[in-house]
């Protein structure tokens, strides 16, 4: 994981493109404390943006010519294009997202010119921790606040999306872009991913860290098992609107469910299961942090796992270990996996005093059951996207 000073980055853009960088911006990566594989079921998730993220300087220029370069991808060098070019570009990497934004704009008809952009971003790569929304939201905030286009948040946060899905081609929600765009320091999200209301709840971690354990595992089977999900959620709610006048699975309580679960078959009855119980544990979970109950919020973290693992099938070997490990160790409140699973990351609450014993303790058993070690982070939550003074960059 690479890490940044203002200076070096002033250094490098002038080395690239031969005059000092005008303003910088910051898009966090995010992390979803619970409601895993809600958002598609008409629930609710409950995110939060983290201090790890990407780093953009910028220099305006009079010409229509953008140049983007990204410490994280050095080898591909220079990329650059005019602002009329809207192609996606294979040969043009990780700078489609950049194009895919201006494009965008472009076609909402705003005035989008020029500028030379430096990317540095230090969220641990391959981890879930959304680098992709990450880059389209600085690159986002960045041209709104240079060429004045008078956007406001939400409208980023909306475009973002759209970069994904219909510029880059990924089906993705919205949480991710959400999460980044809307954060806010010491406080989680409680979104509705369908009408995308929501409400703040502060996370009062005065003694705990959030401790980010990357598995370091690639998530092969994510896109192919997310969308075997999907389709046998939608089953479920098809079998249960023989029952309900629902239009998804999170407009109904466990209570309800349980009345007519076992009608379902079995694999159907624990898919649907997880979406509803674990839609009720991020309502849980935003009134126990308004109130201060950490321990609460960990037994929900754990019941989410559960869930997660028995119900939803979708944690696996990695995953497991690492979330047992950490929740049999001394001085942790709750742990569990974070994103779609199947590799990825877990996260836990872990008492400051106990951290290094945690990662020493969970270290152990996961190379002894794996063969190879995890990473560790420590987050902190931090604000959504935004211009950055210098020092906040660190």
């Amino acid at each position: 994981m690479l890490s940044f000073d203002l200076e070096r980055l002033k250094q490098t853009f002038e080395t690239v493109f031969e005059a000092a960088p005008e303003r910088t911006f910051f898009a966090p990566g995010r992390i979803n404390l619970i409601g895993e594989h809600t958002d598609y079921n008409g629930g609710h998730v409950f995110p939060c943006a983290i201090t790890f993220g990407t780093y953009g300087l910028v220099r305006k220029r009079e010409d229509n010519l953008i140049r983007v370069y990204s410490l994280n991808f050095e080898n591909v060098g220079v990329v650059s294009f005019p602002v009329t070019d809207e192609s996606y570009a294979s040969a043009h990497d990780w700078a489609n997202y950049v194009k895919g934004v201006v494009a965008l704009l472009r076609k909402d008809g705003h005035d989008v010119g020029g500028f030379d952009f430096l990317l540095a971003g230090n969220i641990p790569n391959g981890a879930g921790l959304s680098s992709s929304a990450s880059l389209e939201l600085v690159t986002a905030f960045m041209i709104n606040d240079v060429y004045g286009l008078k956007l406001d948040k939400l409208d980023l946060v909306h475009l973002g999306q759209r970069v994904e899905n219909d510029f880059i081609g990924v089906n993705s929600g919205i949480m991710d872009q959400f999460a980044i765009g809307m954060g806010k320091a010491g406080h989680a999200i409680l979104l509705d991913c369908d009408t995308l209301h929501h409400d703040y709840a502060p996370i009062k971690l005065d003694g705990y860290d959030i401790v980010i354990m990357n598995t370091n595992k690639r998530r092969e089977l994510a896109d192919s098992k997310y969308n075997e999900r999907r389709a046998e959620c939608d089953q479920s709610l098809e079998l249960l609107k023989a029952h309900f006048e629902i239009d998804a699975l999170g407009q109904l309580s466990v209570a309800e469910f349980e009345t007519v679960a076992v009608s379902l078959p079995e694999t159907l009855q624990r898919r649907a299961r997880h979406a509803i119980s674990e839609n009720e544990r991020t309502k849980l979970a935003f009134t126990a942090l308004q109130d201060g109950r950490l321990d609460a919020f960990g037994e929900l973290m754990n019941g989410s796992h559960t869930s997660l693992k028995d119900d939803y099938e979708v944690t696996g070997l990695e995953l497991d270990t690492l979330v047992t490990a950490a929740q049999h160790a001394d001085g942790v409140i709750g742990a569990r996996m974070t994103g779609a699973g199947f590799g990825g990351c877990a996260i836990a609450i872990v008492e400051k005093t106990a951290t290094p014993a945690v990662i020493d303790t969970v270290t152990k058993t996961y190379e002894e059951t794996i063969g190879y070690a995890p990473t560790f982070y420590i987050a902190s939550v931090g604000d959504g996207a935004h211009e950055l003074v210098e020092e906040e960059v660190k």
